[in-house]
C-alpha cells in the first residue's frame, strides 16, 4: 500500500496540480488544508505518512505548523515555498521539516523529494523502534537481576542456582522469565509452581 499524503497549499491550483502529480504516481491524498492551522488539525485526524506543505501561508505558517506537528504526530514533512532564504531553510531544519522543495513544483522534483523523504521517515521508524526495543530488554534484565537477588537471598543459592529455579518456575507456570521476576517482585512468588520447590 503507497503511504499517504496531506497536502498544504493556500493555492487551490497548486494543491490540484501537485494532487494529480502524486495520483498518477499511486499515492493516496487524504486530505488537503489551506494554512498552518487547518494542516494541524488534518495531521491529528489523519495522520498523513508525509505532508507537502507550503511555507508562507495565512493564519500559521507551514514552518510553525511543522513543529506544532511534531509535537504528537511524526510524519515526513517536505515544505514548499518559492523563495530559498537562508535563514527560512535553518528555520524549517530546526522544526523537524524531512525536505525542501523549491515552487514551482514539476513532477521531476516532486516525486524523488516525495521518494526520500519517505525512505528517511522509514529509517526513522525503524530506529525508533530498535530503540524502543532495546530499552524494554534492558527494563526487562533489570527486573530479572532484582528478582534473581530475592531468590538468591530466600533459597541461599549462588546467581546460577537463582537463575535455573526461576527458569523452572517459568516453564512450569508457563510464564515469561520477566512474569515470573514480576511475581517475585510483587510478593506474589507463592503462586509460581517450581519456585518454592528445591529447583
Amino acid at each position: 500500500m503507497k503511504p499517504t499524503i496531506a497536502l498544504v497549499d493556500d493555492d487551490p491550483i497548486i494543491r490540484m496540480d501537485i494532487r494529480e502529480m502524486l495520483e498518477e504516481h499511486g499515492y493516496s491524498v487524504i486530505g488537503e488544508a489551506r494554512n498552518g492551522q487547518e494542516a494541524i488539525e488534518l495531521a491529528a485526524c489523519r495522520k498523513p505518512d508525509l505532508i507537502l506543505m507550503d511555507v508562507k501561508m495565512p493564519r500559521m505558517n507551514g514552518i510553525k505548523a511543522a513543529r506544532l506537528i511534531r509535537k504528537f504526530h511524526e510524519p515526513a514533512i517536505v515544505m514548499l515555498t518559492a523563495y530559498s532564504q537562508k535563514e527560512t531553510v535553518e528555520e524549517a531544519r530546526q522544526s523537524g521539516v524531512t525536505a525542501y522543495l523549491l515552487k514551482p513544483v514539476t513532477e521531476e522534483n516532486l516525486i524523488p523529494a516525495i521518494e526520500i523523504a519517505l525512505s528517511q521517515k522509514e529509517r526513522m521508524d525503524e530506529m525508533k523502534e530498535a530503540l524502543s526495543q532495546l530499552k524494554q530488554s534492558i527494563e526487562d534484565r533489570k527486573l530479572v537481576e532484582k528478582a534473581k537477588g530475592i531468590v538468591m537471598k530466600a533459597y541461599a543459592l549462588d546467581e546460577e542456582g537463582a537463575y535455573r529455579k526461576m527458569r523452572g518456575a517459568s516453564m512450569k507456570s508457563r510464564l515469561s522469565l520477566q512474569q515470573v521476576a514480576e511475581h517475585i517482585l510483587e510478593g506474589r512468588s507463592e503462586r509460581l509452581s517450581g519456585l518454592a520447590g528445591n529447583g
